[in-house]
């Protein structure tokens, strides 16, 4: 199941509960037979293609297995208000150029250096629109489950994520139905309806064609059935 460049990612498509059915025991097979590790797990996918509900599902089943580590979801390091008004990409945030790559690589590294037994990373809170220092924390061995539009991204640094993953999945969801849950997302925080549609067609579903576009560079395509 580890990425190999230039093959295509296996297609997968079912019932969610199916394919994390799946995915778990073949994590739990890989713990098994090194109990000492960590493997570090990331879902990527266009906004609103329901990674978030998918790592949550998954974290709450491996901990009930006793196999989840942590988690240290990719948006965690948004760059602050603050920091992208100065660089002029407010109206960006959400780009690829609006995160701190470097940071979150350096994460990533520390979760997979030996002998690290405790990581603390950031996360972010919708409600706040800033993301909040060491608000999570990776303890022990097992599966440390990462989240974000940008894991198999190529440009503006991201192109080495990839290879500190032991397992990349993309979730694929259609257009339509990516605009429809992503407008609703955006009003529940805060946003006017028309505000909404304006930000998911220029910001968010440009973003969304640009993660299709390195689809081919994860594990698996999943393709949930409603």
């Amino acid at each position: 199941m580890d990425g190999i460049e230039g093959m295509e990612p296996v297609v997968r498509t079912g019932a969610l509960p199916t394919l994390v059915d799946g995915l778990i025991e073949h994590l739990a097979a890989r713990l098994s037979a090194d109990p000492g590790q960590r493997l570090v797990l990331g879902v990527t996918g266009a906004p609103g293609s329901g990674k978030s509900t998918l790592v949550a599902g998954l974290g709450q089943r491996l901990t009930e297995r006793g196999l989840l580590a942590g988690t240290v979801p990719m948006d965690g390091f948004h760059l602050s208000n603050a920091v992208l008004d100065e660089l002029g990409r407010h109206g960006r945030k959400g780009a690829p150029d609006t995160f701190d790559v470097a940071g979150y690589l350096s994460v990533l590294d520390r979760l997979r250096a030996p002998g690290t037994p405790e990581v603390m990373a950031p996360v972010y809170r919708r409600d706040l629109h800033e993301p909040v220092a060491a608000g999570t924390r990776v303890l022990g061995t097992g599966v440390v489950l990462t989240e974000g539009n940008y894991l198999a991204l190529e440009e503006h640094g991201w192109a080495a994520v990839r290879e500190r993953l032991d397992l990349l999945i993309c979730l694929e969801v259609d257009s339509e139905e990516l605009v429809r849950r992503l407008v609703e997302r955006h009003i529940r925080f805060g946003r006017r309806r028309a505000a909404a549609a304006h930000w998911v067609r220029t910001v968010d579903m440009p973003n969304a064609e640009l993660v299709a576009r390195y689809a081919h560079r994860c594990d698996e395509l999943w393709r949930p059935l409603p």
